[in-house]
């Protein structure tokens, strides 16, 4: 070993502390996360939040809301999604810092959990959607831009109506399922039809839609979104096409427009989520799923959400880790350069 390396080396560290870094960005990130004595917050004490950003009760003053959806009742499968808000709040270790952008995506900025959406019922589906639209009207209102956690998949058309009621939206959306599809068993509200109903409601601008990742057997079902110009990436197309060219697709598709992103953890191989209602093998892997991600980084992003996270088909946790990752990823739009 170099030993005059060693003695700078010792020189420069012996005795400093895990926040004492001389790279600009590593110690704007440290001032960012620590306390006034210099301490972190125990990771596995204290009300669990996402990020362990601090809770809030109101959407006044804020600019980033993380909200919960715990509804599962639009399921055609497995039910249990309605835990998924729980579950990736328990999650800590991820962030606050994001290694590639090399910052803090909440710092600077005034983003809490806001808690989770009232319901007046646990068994209807339809007054769940309108109190979901309901909330998500009042938090654009007061100019919040929201990170959300489902729930099922239906839970993003309420959503879409309220943060598209005056422009309709461009969207990326990665999934196993399309979820275009029409009346299923006498209801036209269930998860694997919201972007349909979106789309006719004018919410979501469809020739500036792409969705990502699509396979398994329900690939019958998804004639409305190559009807409507909506651009499909089949899992097939994805492995094709290669990464970088998907995400140049994707970047081409929503070009400069208003864009909600919305991720469903059953677009990843159930090897990485298992723990979802509807799991269709040979899916994305975590890794490209959120380069995928990264690589929208510079989009108008004014809203995005993980959902079918269904903790209790996965004893790892890998499912619920995932998708806190997601979501921390999609913080990173959320305050980006495009923010």
């Amino acid at each position: 070993m170099d030993q005059d390396r060693l003695q700078r080396l010792r020189a420069r560290y012996t005795g400093s502390g895990a926040f004492d870094a001389d790279d600009p960005a590593l110690r704007a990130a440290a001032d960012a996360i620590r306390s006034p004595d210099g301490k972190r917050s125990l990771p596995y004490s204290g009300v669990p939040t996402f990020l362990g950003l601090p809770h809030a009760d109101t959407f006044a003053g804020l600019d980033i809301a993380v909200v919960g959806i715990p509804m599962d009742l639009g399921v055609s499968n497995r039910s249990g999604a309605r835990l998924g808000p729980r579950a990736v709040r328990c999650i800590e270790r991820i962030g606050p810092f994001h290694p590639t952008e090399r910052r803090v995506p909440a710092a600077g900025l005034k983003v809490a959990d806001a808690g989770d959406v009232p319901f007046r019922s646990r068994y209807s589906l339809q007054e769940s959607l309108e109190d979901i639209e309901q909330h998500y009207r009042a938090l654009h209102a007061a100019g919040v831009r929201p990170l959300s956690v489902g729930g099922d998949h239906s839970v993003t058309y309420p959503i879409l109506r309220a943060l598209g009621a005056k422009e309709p939206l461009a969207m990326v959306h990665i999934d196993a399922h399309c979820d275009t599809m029409g009346a299923y068993d006498g209801s036209k509200f269930h998860h694997g039809g919201p972007f349909r109903l979106a789309v006719l409601d004018g919410v979501l601008d469809p020739e500036h839609t792409i969705q990502i990742g699509i396979r398994g057997a329900s690939n019958m079902f998804w004639e409305f979104s190559h009807v409507s110009g909506m651009t499909v990436i089949y899992m097939e197309d994805f492995m094709r096409m290669g990464l970088p060219a998907v995400i140049a697709k994707a970047r081409e598709v929503v070009g400069d427009r208003p864009v909600y992103v919305t991720v469903d953890v059953d677009g990843f191989d159930p090897a990485y989520a298992p723990g979802t209602g509807t799991p269709e093998v040979g899916g994305l892997e975590a890794r490209e799923g959120l380069a995928l991600l990264r690589g929208l980084q510079g989009l108008n992003v004014v809203g995005a959400d993980v959902v079918e996270v269904a903790p209790q088909y996965d004893p790892t946790t890998n499912t619920a880790q995932l998708a806190a990752q997601v979501l921390f990823e999609e913080l990173a739009l959320l305050t980006g350069k495009g923010a």
